[in-house]
Protein backbone atom coordinates (compact mmCIF):
# COMPACT_ATOMS: atom_id res chain seq x y z
CA UNK A 1 0.00 0.00 0.00
CA UNK A 2 0.95 3.51 -0.20
CA UNK A 3 1.66 5.28 2.54
CA UNK A 4 3.83 7.98 4.64
CA UNK A 5 7.16 6.33 5.79
CA UNK A 6 10.48 7.60 6.62
CA UNK A 7 13.34 7.95 4.14
CA UNK A 8 17.28 8.51 5.32
CA UNK A 9 19.84 10.25 3.01
CA UNK A 10 22.82 8.54 3.92
CA UNK A 11 25.03 10.78 2.86
CA UNK A 12 23.56 13.31 5.54
CA UNK A 13 23.63 10.86 8.00
CA UNK A 14 26.41 10.40 10.57
CA UNK A 15 25.68 7.99 12.58
CA UNK A 16 25.21 9.65 15.68
CA UNK A 17 22.01 7.55 16.93
CA UNK A 18 19.87 10.17 18.35
CA UNK A 19 17.04 8.83 16.25
CA UNK A 20 16.98 5.63 17.43
CA UNK A 21 15.34 6.18 21.19
CA UNK A 22 13.16 8.69 19.63
CA UNK A 23 11.64 5.77 17.72
CA UNK A 24 10.03 3.79 20.60
CA UNK A 25 8.56 1.83 17.85
CA UNK A 26 11.57 0.33 17.44
CA UNK A 27 11.88 0.81 13.32
CA UNK A 28 15.56 2.61 13.46
CA UNK A 29 18.71 0.87 14.48
CA UNK A 30 22.16 2.25 14.02
CA UNK A 31 23.72 -0.62 11.18
CA UNK A 32 27.82 -0.30 9.71
CA UNK A 33 27.27 3.59 11.17
CA UNK A 34 24.23 4.32 9.38
CA UNK A 35 20.52 5.14 10.69
CA UNK A 36 18.92 2.02 8.86
CA UNK A 37 14.76 1.68 8.68
CA UNK A 38 14.84 -2.00 9.47
CA UNK A 39 11.12 -3.15 8.90
CA UNK A 40 8.54 -0.81 7.04
CA UNK A 41 6.11 -2.44 9.31
CA UNK A 42 7.78 -0.69 12.38
CA UNK A 43 7.35 2.51 10.87
CA UNK A 44 3.95 4.77 11.19
CA UNK A 45 4.97 7.70 9.30
CA UNK A 46 4.12 9.82 11.82
CA UNK A 47 7.38 11.64 12.35
CA UNK A 48 8.64 11.41 15.82
CA UNK A 49 12.71 10.88 14.75
CA UNK A 50 12.23 13.90 12.45
CA UNK A 51 13.00 16.46 15.36
CA UNK A 52 16.22 14.47 16.68
CA UNK A 53 18.38 13.96 13.69
CA UNK A 54 21.22 17.63 13.60
CA UNK A 55 21.57 16.75 10.03
CA UNK A 56 18.63 16.92 8.33
CA UNK A 57 19.27 12.71 6.99
CA UNK A 58 15.31 11.70 8.21
CA UNK A 59 12.43 12.78 5.77
CA UNK A 60 9.08 11.53 5.35
CA UNK A 61 8.01 9.93 1.67
CA UNK A 62 4.77 8.50 0.03
CA UNK A 63 6.09 5.17 -1.27
CA UNK A 64 4.48 1.64 -1.51
CA UNK A 65 5.29 -0.32 2.21
CA UNK A 66 4.09 -2.69 3.75
CA UNK A 67 1.12 -1.69 6.10
CA UNK A 68 1.96 -0.64 9.93
CA UNK A 69 1.05 -3.36 12.35
CA UNK A 70 0.47 -2.00 16.27
CA UNK A 71 0.57 -5.24 17.33
CA UNK A 72 3.73 -5.95 16.01
CA UNK A 73 5.18 -2.97 17.40
CA UNK A 74 3.83 -3.51 20.65
CA UNK A 75 5.46 -7.20 21.01
CA UNK A 76 8.64 -4.82 20.60
CA UNK A 77 7.71 -2.01 22.71
CA UNK A 78 6.64 -4.21 25.55
CA UNK A 79 10.42 -5.28 25.77
CA UNK A 80 11.77 -1.58 26.71
CA UNK A 81 8.88 -1.39 30.29
CA UNK A 82 6.55 0.82 31.15
CA UNK A 83 8.29 4.34 30.43
CA UNK A 84 8.76 3.27 26.69
CA UNK A 85 5.00 1.51 26.98
CA UNK A 86 3.55 5.29 27.96
CA UNK A 87 5.83 7.27 25.55
CA UNK A 88 4.51 5.03 22.46
CA UNK A 89 0.94 5.62 23.53
CA UNK A 90 1.12 9.29 24.40
CA UNK A 91 2.77 9.48 20.74
CA UNK A 92 -0.21 7.74 19.35
CA UNK A 93 -2.61 9.76 21.23
CA UNK A 94 -0.67 13.18 20.56
CA UNK A 95 -1.65 12.22 16.50
CA UNK A 96 -5.14 11.21 17.06
CA UNK A 97 -4.16 7.78 15.74
CA UNK A 98 -6.76 6.50 18.22
CA UNK A 99 -7.51 2.99 17.01
CA UNK A 100 -3.89 2.24 17.16
CA UNK A 101 -4.45 3.50 20.86
CA UNK A 102 -6.89 0.37 21.34
CA UNK A 103 -5.23 -1.62 19.33
CA UNK A 104 -2.01 -1.23 21.90
CA UNK A 105 -4.31 -0.98 25.05
CA UNK A 106 -5.94 -4.18 24.16
CA UNK A 107 -2.92 -6.21 23.39
CA UNK A 108 -1.34 -4.87 26.78
CA UNK A 109 -5.06 -6.29 28.54
CA UNK A 110 -4.20 -9.79 26.61
CA UNK A 111 -1.03 -10.04 27.71
CA UNK A 112 -1.68 -8.88 31.39
CA UNK A 113 0.15 -5.97 31.27
CA UNK A 114 -0.66 -3.22 32.72
CA UNK A 115 -1.12 0.06 31.00
CA UNK A 116 1.09 2.86 32.48
CA UNK A 117 -2.22 5.60 31.57
CA UNK A 118 -4.92 3.81 33.25
CA UNK A 119 -6.42 5.93 35.21
CA UNK A 120 -4.49 9.72 33.92
CA UNK A 121 -7.00 11.94 32.75
CA UNK A 122 -6.26 12.70 28.93
CA UNK A 123 -5.38 15.93 27.32
CA UNK A 124 -8.15 16.78 24.98
CA UNK A 125 -7.67 17.53 21.20
CA UNK A 126 -9.14 21.13 21.92
CA UNK A 127 -6.24 21.67 24.50
CA UNK A 128 -3.37 20.38 22.70
CA UNK A 129 -0.85 22.89 20.82
CA UNK A 130 -1.74 24.51 17.80
CA UNK A 131 -4.61 25.49 16.23
CA UNK A 132 -7.42 23.93 18.37
CA UNK A 133 -9.21 23.67 15.10
CA UNK A 134 -7.44 21.79 13.36
CA UNK A 135 -7.29 18.93 15.78
CA UNK A 136 -8.94 15.27 14.34
CA UNK A 137 -11.24 13.56 16.44
CA UNK A 138 -14.51 11.43 15.94
CA UNK A 139 -17.24 10.89 17.93
CA UNK A 140 -20.92 9.24 17.76
CA UNK A 141 -23.82 11.12 15.99
CA UNK A 142 -26.76 12.29 18.22
CA UNK A 143 -29.18 10.32 16.71
CA UNK A 144 -32.95 10.78 17.34
CA UNK A 145 -35.02 13.66 18.18
CA UNK A 146 -35.72 15.11 21.49
CA UNK A 147 -38.65 16.41 23.29
CA UNK A 148 -38.38 19.62 21.38
CA UNK A 149 -38.84 17.57 17.92
CA UNK A 150 -34.70 19.04 17.29
CA UNK A 151 -32.96 16.41 15.71
CA UNK A 152 -29.87 14.82 16.44
CA UNK A 153 -26.37 15.97 14.24
CA UNK A 154 -25.05 13.10 12.13
CA UNK A 155 -22.03 14.72 12.31
CA UNK A 156 -18.86 12.04 13.64
CA UNK A 157 -15.49 13.90 13.03
CA UNK A 158 -13.52 16.80 13.11
CA UNK A 159 -12.74 19.01 11.63
CA UNK A 160 -14.40 19.25 8.24
CA UNK A 161 -12.81 21.53 6.11
CA UNK A 162 -10.98 20.23 3.33
CA UNK A 163 -7.78 22.35 3.91
CA UNK A 164 -7.85 21.39 7.53
CA UNK A 165 -8.21 17.60 7.23
CA UNK A 166 -6.22 14.85 6.99
CA UNK A 167 -6.73 12.41 4.37
CA UNK A 168 -5.14 9.90 6.61
CA UNK A 169 -7.29 10.21 9.31
CA UNK A 170 -9.24 6.92 10.65
CA UNK A 171 -12.87 8.30 10.08
CA UNK A 172 -11.56 8.31 6.01
CA UNK A 173 -10.56 4.47 6.30
CA UNK A 174 -13.07 2.49 4.01
CA UNK A 175 -15.82 5.12 4.36
CA UNK A 176 -18.03 6.72 1.85
CA UNK A 177 -16.62 10.21 1.25
CA UNK A 178 -19.65 13.56 1.61
CA UNK A 179 -17.97 16.10 -0.50
CA UNK A 180 -20.23 19.41 0.28
CA UNK A 181 -20.01 22.65 -0.88
CA UNK A 182 -20.37 25.30 2.26
CA UNK A 183 -23.78 26.65 1.25
CA UNK A 184 -25.65 23.06 0.96
CA UNK A 185 -26.33 22.74 4.85
CA UNK A 186 -27.89 26.09 4.80
CA UNK A 187 -30.30 25.68 1.82
CA UNK A 188 -31.22 22.39 2.30
CA UNK A 189 -33.37 21.88 5.45
CA UNK A 190 -32.69 17.78 5.88
CA UNK A 191 -28.74 17.63 5.43
CA UNK A 192 -28.11 15.79 8.24
CA UNK A 193 -30.50 13.01 7.90
CA UNK A 194 -30.57 12.87 4.26
CA UNK A 195 -26.88 13.31 3.32
CA UNK A 196 -24.64 13.03 6.26
CA UNK A 197 -25.98 9.83 7.52
CA UNK A 198 -23.08 7.32 8.21
CA UNK A 199 -20.37 9.01 5.73
CA UNK A 200 -16.86 10.99 6.17
CA UNK A 201 -17.18 14.80 5.20
CA UNK A 202 -15.83 17.05 3.84
CA UNK A 203 -16.70 20.90 2.98
CA UNK A 204 -14.72 23.31 0.57
CA UNK A 205 -16.25 26.66 -1.83
CA UNK A 206 -15.06 26.06 -5.47
CA UNK A 207 -15.61 29.37 -6.01
CA UNK A 208 -13.62 31.31 -3.14
CA UNK A 209 -11.37 29.08 -1.62
CA UNK A 210 -7.55 28.88 -3.12
CA UNK A 211 -4.83 26.92 -3.69
CA UNK A 212 -7.45 23.71 -4.66
CA UNK A 213 -4.39 21.71 -6.29
CA UNK A 214 -4.24 20.91 -2.76
CA UNK A 215 -7.62 19.72 -2.86
CA UNK A 216 -7.08 17.30 -5.70
CA UNK A 217 -4.20 15.88 -3.80
CA UNK A 218 -6.20 15.33 -0.78
CA UNK A 219 -8.80 13.79 -2.37
CA UNK A 220 -6.32 11.36 -4.57
CA UNK A 221 -5.11 10.24 -1.31
CA UNK A 222 -8.07 9.73 0.54
CA UNK A 223 -9.38 7.09 -2.99
CA UNK A 224 -5.70 5.86 -2.89
CA UNK A 225 -4.73 5.37 0.50
CA UNK A 226 -7.84 5.55 2.78
CA UNK A 227 -9.62 3.56 0.29
CA UNK A 228 -13.08 5.45 -0.08
CA UNK A 229 -15.97 3.63 -1.14
CA UNK A 230 -17.62 6.24 -2.72
CA UNK A 231 -18.15 9.71 -3.20
CA UNK A 232 -21.22 11.75 -2.96
CA UNK A 233 -21.03 15.55 -4.26
CA UNK A 234 -24.04 18.08 -3.22
CA UNK A 235 -23.32 21.40 -4.88
CA UNK A 236 -25.73 24.46 -5.26
CA UNK A 237 -27.63 25.43 -8.53
CA UNK A 238 -25.10 27.95 -8.96
CA UNK A 239 -22.63 28.01 -12.26
CA UNK A 240 -19.57 28.31 -9.90
CA UNK A 241 -20.24 25.46 -7.56
CA UNK A 242 -19.96 22.64 -10.80
CA UNK A 243 -16.09 23.31 -10.04
CA UNK A 244 -16.84 20.63 -6.73
CA UNK A 245 -18.08 18.20 -9.02
CA UNK A 246 -14.88 18.82 -11.32
CA UNK A 247 -12.44 18.06 -8.53
CA UNK A 248 -13.91 14.90 -7.37
CA UNK A 249 -14.20 13.30 -10.89
CA UNK A 250 -10.88 14.47 -11.78
CA UNK A 251 -9.52 12.87 -8.35
CA UNK A 252 -11.16 9.83 -9.02
CA UNK A 253 -9.47 9.51 -12.67
CA UNK A 254 -6.44 10.67 -11.49
CA UNK A 255 -6.05 7.83 -8.51
CA UNK A 256 -6.40 5.33 -10.96
CA UNK A 257 -9.40 3.79 -9.29
CA UNK A 258 -13.17 3.33 -10.01
CA UNK A 259 -15.27 4.40 -7.44
CA UNK A 260 -18.76 5.54 -7.60
CA UNK A 261 -19.68 9.10 -7.73
CA UNK A 262 -23.25 10.43 -7.34
CA UNK A 263 -23.67 14.03 -7.52
CA UNK A 264 -26.43 15.89 -5.92
CA UNK A 265 -27.76 19.34 -6.92
CA UNK A 266 -29.70 21.73 -4.46
CA UNK A 267 -31.71 24.60 -5.62
CA UNK A 268 -31.22 27.86 -3.59
CA UNK A 269 -34.72 27.22 -2.44
CA UNK A 270 -34.10 24.57 -0.91
CA UNK A 271 -34.69 21.66 -3.25
CA UNK A 272 -32.93 18.71 -4.73
CA UNK A 273 -32.30 19.62 -8.54
CA UNK A 274 -30.76 16.79 -9.74
CA UNK A 275 -29.94 13.24 -7.72
CA UNK A 276 -27.59 11.36 -10.22
CA UNK A 277 -24.96 8.91 -10.70
CA UNK A 278 -22.07 9.68 -12.69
Amino acid sequence: MIRKIVKIDEALCDGCGDCVPSCHEGALQIIDGKARLISDLFCDGLGACLGYCPTGAITIEEREAEPYNERKVMEYIVNGGSNVIKAHLEHLIEHDEMEYFQQAVEYLSEKGIVNPLAGERRVASNQRGGCPGSHQFSFEPTNGSDETGKRGSRLTQWPVQLHLISPYANYFQNSDLLLAADCCAFAYGDFHKDFMNGKSIAIACPKLDENQQIYLDKLVEMIKVSELRSITVTIMQVPCCSGLYQLAANAIETSGKNIPLRVVVIGVNGEVIKDVEV
